[in-house]
């Protein structure tokens, strides 16, 4: 093969490869530009919670001897105001998230069946969203169909650490913090439901003691 037939090669060969680098950049701008590369990225990081690798911790995780302060104030994804005292004396999923958080998004699921399967009355939860615009969390929880309470904050107690997104509390009804868990996690286990249950009835103690897998997810 002469020098002439093999410039044409390496040309062609140069440019395929320029338009599949061209390609990838246009769709990473475009998923940029509108705002999806957060949901793209969150999706990827939903399929890791499924390896087990990430369980929110109730041994470790437990705060000792810390009061929930629940002088916090909220608004419904409507506007409409409510006290974070209204949920005093019961069971409280307190989870810090934002739309702008790909291992939020990513946890967001779980949650939902986390909430789905959970029958207690005694158990609330509370999706506090930390987005400064609250139409963007209307719209990311319309359009995803996510059907937990979620709401605006209008300040954050010093004891609920929000510097890291997500960040998970449990507290109990006689305004214990159980549980605080930084970065996302999989709650919908049999384990971390046996912990919700233990706490709401007052027994965090004997949760342990139940036969449970920690690795069971629906």
């Amino acid at each position: 093969m002469n020098e002439k037939e093999q410039k044409p090669k390496k040309t062609s060969s140069f440019k395929k490869e320029l338009l599949q680098w061209g390609a990838i950049f246009l769709i990473g701008a475009v998923l940029y530009g509108t705002g999806y590369h957060t949901e793209v990225i969150g999706k990827l990081q939903s399929v890791i919670l499924y390896t087990g690798f990430f369980q929110p911790d109730v041994e470790e995780s437990v705060v000792h001897g810390n009061s929930a302060d629940y002088n916090m104030q909220l608004l419904t994804l409507d506007g409409t105001p409510v006290s974070f005292s209204d949920f005093k004396g019961k069971t409280i999923f307190l989870n810090f998230w934002a739309t702008w958080c790909p291992p939020c998004i990513a946890e967001m699921p779980n949650i939902q069946r986390l909430h789905d399967d959970i029958q207690s009355e005694d158990i609330v939860f509370v999706m506090a969203s930390l987005d400064r615009d609250p139409q963007k969390a209307r719209d990311f929880i319309e359009r995803k169909d996510f059907s937990f309470p979620v709401y605006s904050i209008r300040s954050i107690p010093r004891i609920y650490d929000a510097s890291i997104v997500p960040t998970t509390y449990v507290i109990s009804p006689t305004g214990e913090i159980m549980l605080k868990h930084q970065g996302m996690a999989n709650y919908n286990t049999d384990r971390f439901k046996d912990f919700l249950n233990a706490v709401s009835s007052r027994q965090p103690a004997e949760w342990n003691a139940a036969d449970t897998d920690s690795d069971d997810s629906r």
